[in-house]
């Protein structure tokens, strides 16, 4: 999306004049989504997410389809204490048959500095 941005004559538009708005600007507003949520925060997000995901099947050593029903919701775990956080993930885990101490200590150490997504930013 950056790259067609930046180049307007790859982009077709269609505009339409409406009768009593004159001073309407004639172009849209681009990044509305990273102006709210930094493009780094949602990157790394991202990356914790994938990471997740990736853990989950070693951890469960199984395919996707096979994992058991399980969400981990990186905006609760930051309303929790440290401590909270892994109590938290020790219930969730609590069907993995697998040592999951190196799950839990590796996602606590990637979500550390996060900020939740989810309602309005406080600053």
């Amino acid at each position: 999306v950056a790259a067609m941005a930046s180049e307007p004559s790859t982009q077709s538009r269609v505009m339409f004049q409406a009768a009593d708005k004159t001073e309407e600007p004639a172009h849209r507003k681009l990044g509305k989504l990273t102006v709210k949520y930094n493009r780094k925060d949602l990157q790394r997000r991202l990356d914790i997410e994938e990471w997740i995901d990736g853990q989950l099947h070693l951890l469960f050593d199984c395919e996707e389809e096979e994992i058991p029903e399980l969400e981990i919701d990186i905006d609760e775990l930051l309303e929790l204490t440290d401590e909270g956080q892994r109590t938290r993930l020790q219930e969730l885990l609590q069907e993995c048959g697998k040592p999951k101490e190196d799950f839990i200590n590796g996602l606590l150490y990637r979500i550390k500095g996060l900020r939740k997504m989810s309602g309005p930013l406080k600053k």
